[in-house]
């Protein structure tokens, strides 16, 4: 079924329609998109993005909602409610997409965290 889905989604060409994907885990998306030839909005290999997305699950509770080619949206069942870890977050989110942060609204980290990740329950990446 997937396989029918993903041939669909590039016959259309456009990129903005999606597909639902059958994964154990949301962090599994990364790579079902590879192996059906699905837009990809990262430069690193699935298997990183999935490891970095596990953790979050593990340690927030997320899932991931959305994935385009130029954007990534998860929940956050357990986001952090402390400054300091909501901190140690943001520098993580600036590792995993730095456009995020360095072209978004907050000029440093600190603000950031504040706004975007302090019992935040959706965190939302993006890439040019």
């Amino acid at each position: 079924m997937l396989d029918a889905l993903a041939r669909a989604e590039r016959a259309r060409g456009d990129g903005s329609s999606g597909v639902l994907a059958q994964a154990g885990r949301s962090t599994d998306v990364p790579a079902l998109a590879r192996r059906h030839d699905l837009p990809e909005p990262w430069e690193s290999d699935p298997a990183e993005l999935s490891a970095v997305l596990r953790s979050w699950e593990e340690r927030f509770g997320t899932r991931l909602v959305l994935l385009e080619r130029e954007r990534l949206i998860l929940s956050v069942a357990a986001p952090p409610s402390t400054t300091d870890a909501a901190q140690a977050v943001a520098a993580e989110h600036f590792a995993f997409a730095p456009d995020t942060i360095t072209q978004g609204d907050h000029e440093t980290l600190r603000p950031y965290a504040a706004h975007e990740v302090l019992g935040r329950r959706m965190w939302s990446f993006w890439w040019d």
